[in-house]
């Protein structure tokens, strides 16, 4: 019985535990936009909010569409966006990506394929993973890409240094053997603008200096 409770307690004192993030800061949480970049976003058509409780920030886009068909021209079928952010958080406390949750509408002719590929990183520092997905027609239906990362493996911004936030996202449409009359596209938001890119935050306190 004594041997039996004492491999129990060793098994116990064995057993790692995860970290856990810190609460949000009940501070003002701003985001300014400072470059965008690609053939997915031209300026003004990509907007970004922080949610109320601080958990996580939205970026909507407006004209984000990559297509193929008769109406479209030859560069239609790849659209990229590339952002770079400022984030202002209060002090003491620094902040990484717990979640990415990308979401768009498609329409894919049967034949068709569109495939959404994303990624996001701090400036100067290694990118993250690169995700993608293809979704092949027929197809009419809201998509959804989710990257979330074990809180262990999250990589926060450096305390007390000024680094930009990055988000690179790509877009792309193949006609394959679809009809070439019918026209396939594949956007990042919904049909009526109401769907965003959802990022959320996992926080952590910067150690005292």
């Amino acid at each position: 019985m004594i041997s039996t409770l004492a491999a129990a307690a060793l098994a116990l004192s064995t057993i790692v535990i995860p970290p856990v993030a810190d609460p949000p800061p009940t501070g003002q949480i701003t985001i300014n936009v400072v470059t965008v970049n690609g053939s997915g976003c031209r300026l003004g058509s990509a907007a970004v909010a922080v949610s109320p409780d601080n958990k996580a920030f939205t970026v909507t886009y407006s004209d984000y569409l990559a297509q193929v068909g008769p109406q479209s021209k030859p560069t239609d079928f790849r659209k990229n966006c590339q952002l770079n952010l400022k984030v202002n958080v209060p002090g003491g406390f620094t902040y990484g990506i717990a979640q990415a949750d990308y979401r768009g509408f498609a329409d894919l002719q049967r034949g068709a394929k569109g495939t959404v590929k994303a990624s996001y990183y701090f400036q100067g520092m290694s990118d993250t993973d690169q995700r993608s997905k293809t979704y092949n027609g027929a197809l009419s239906d809201n998509w959804q890409v989710t990257h979330k990362t074990d809180v262990a493996s999250i990589v926060y911004h450096p305390c007390g240094e000024k680094r930009n936030f990055n988000i690179n996202t790509e877009l792309r449409v193949d006609k394959g053997t679809s009809d070439p009359k019918k026209t396939s596209f594949m956007a990042m938001d919904s049909t009526d603008g109401s769907i965003e890119t959802i990022y959320h935050f996992a926080w952590k306190k910067c150690p005292k200096l």
